[in-house]
């Protein structure tokens, strides 16, 4: 995919490295993406959490509402792709570990 490397997205990757919280990195989301495309994104990531924890594509298909192609096409990737959703998965195994905001004021 190198061909997919432009300028552009370039440009696109320092952005996405550069936001520091998650106010921002949603108003860019708002900015960037359709309701739509926001959505079915957090669902293929959800659907990678699923994958990655054992669950049956069933159990996923009822929980997430993901069509078995979408499901398919996570477990591919999170299998054999890029390494992308792996390091999006150890991010949300770090921050569920993380305290939470509340619990620090308390």
């Amino acid at each position: 995919m190198s061909e997919l490397r432009t300028a552009e997205v370039e440009d696109l990757l320092e952005v996405l490295v550069s936001v520091q919280d998650t106010d921002t990195a949603f108003a860019l989301l708002e900015d960037l993406f359709t309701i739509r495309e926001i959505k079915e994104t957090s669902q293929r990531l959800s659907v990678a959490r699923m994958l990655d924890s054992g669950k049956p594509y069933v159990a996923i298909e009822e929980a997430t509402g993901a069509s078995a192609t979408t499901i398919a096409r996570v477990s591919k990737a999170l299998n054999y792709g890029a390494g992308g959703y792996r390091s999006a998965l150890d991010v949300l195994k770090r921050v569920d570990r993380a305290p939470r905001r509340e619990a620090a004021c308390e």
